[in-house]
């Protein structure tokens, strides 16, 4: 296959009119050329390492469960439409959630073996993130055994003690949780004191990090942090191996990420608006602050292109430097070296861009995965 006469978004430069040439999946050459140009851009493939979508697609209202073909299917329609051609599917082990229900250990394990059962045949090369809460203690060993069984490709870890990470803010929290809710004002901050009388204890915490540590380097699994918001936070992380520190809520703690070596991933959708939906950290100060590494679809793979274009004038060195921030930077953090930029010997993983910045078409190893229908210049012919 050879597409022509395209905008050639490198990791490092542009080709401003170019031919990119796939045999076998895999990019042979990126030629410069002198035609007239198709006014179509080819970036490489979007690499999400944080999407929340498919606990949403499985139940689109509460206690409405979707069987997994239907929900994994129309996500995976969702993210080829967005350019997204690596995805780490967000499944999340909460230790407030009931026994058998959403985010319990066993309900959860479930669907993580259903998701990598079902991800085969595919058009994007999905993956599993699993979100830890690292106060659940007795999930750790259902965490153990689907590393055992490599069926986790990522963990990350989370507190969402209210007054901690996220929920610091309780006046904050209180406002979210009564919004759209029955509840008074005094039921939800009894319930929220309730939940911070049974915190587990700091030494506790800490063992289970340890443990989920230990369990991750054992299995080559890297590990992220989410919602870092104290200096000594952003050291702990550090300290027991973590990679990307996911969604940091204050600039200090991301500081201190990114000075530790960590790779600071935020929301694309806090990008592409300009602030948080819950009041915390903007990705455009971290942006701002040269500390942003990593854009996530976190809820809405759509935000990762807005997102990026959004940033690109801001970026010390423009759109080159904005689309590493969704696919280069991830893939190398999470250990990818086959994909990520558009090069030889790389993953033809490619989406291309009309001049409306509308997402026309994405390729997944060289196979169209999505099409608007937008004609694209290549040979042969889809």
């Amino acid at each position: 296959m050879r597409l022509f006469n395209v905008k050639i978004v490198q990791a490092n430069q542009i080709i401003e009119n170019g031919d990119l040439i796939i045999e076998n999946g895999v990019i042979t050459d990126v030629i410069e050329t002198f035609g007239t140009p198709s006014g179509l851009s080819v970036f490489p493939g979007f690499v999400d390492m944080h999407g929340d979508m498919i606990e949403h697609e499985l139940e689109p209202r509460p206690n409405v469960d979707f069987p997994m073909e239907v929900a994994i299917g129309h996500l995976d329609a969702r993210l080829a439409a967005a350019g997204v051609t690596t995805a780490y599917a967000g499944v999340s082990f909460s230790r407030s959630a009931i026994d058998g229900e959403r985010r319990s250990f066993e309900h959860t394990s479930k669907i993580i073996r259903a998701l990598k059962s079902s991800i085969n045949g595919l058009r994007v090369d999905h993956r599993i993130h699993a979100r830890f809460d690292m106060t659940y203690t007795n999930a750790i060993a259902a965490l153990e055994g689907l590393l055992e069984t490599n069926t986790v490709d990522l963990v990350s870890v989370m507190e969402h003690t209210p007054g901690k990470g996220q929920y610091r803010d309780i006046e904050k929290l209180i406002a979210y949780r009564m919004h759209g809710s029955s509840a008074s004002e005094k039921e939800v901050r009894a319930g929220i004191e309730a939940k911070i009388a049974a915190a587990l204890a700091p030494k506790a915490i800490a063992k289970n990090l340890e443990e989920i540590s230990r369990l991750c380097k054992a299995h080559k699994v890297a590990m992220a942090s989410h919602d870092d918001d104290t200096v000594e936070k952003a050291n702990q992380m550090a300290d027991i191996g973590v990679v990307i520190a996911e969604f940091p809520v204050t600039i200090e703690a991301a500081k201190i990420a990114a000075d530790r070596g960590l790779m600071i991933a935020m929301g694309a959708p806090n990008a592409m608006r300009g602030q948080s939906y819950s009041g915390n950290l903007s990705a455009r100060d971290v942006h701002a602050a040269g500390l942003l590494h990593i854009l996530a679809a976190d809820y809405h793979p759509a935000a990762i292109l807005p997102a990026i274009k959004a940033l690109q004038g801001h970026q010390p060195d423009g759109l080159v430097g904005a689309v590493r921030l969704a696919s280069l930077n991830p893939a190398r953090a999470l250990g990818l070296t086959d994909r990520g930029e558009i090069a030889p010997e790389m993953r033809a993983d490619i989406c291309i861009i009309d001049a409306n910045n509308r997402i026309v078409t994405t390729l997944s190893k060289g196979e169209i995965i999505y099409t608007n229908g937008t004609p694209i210049p290549m040979e042969p012919k889809a």
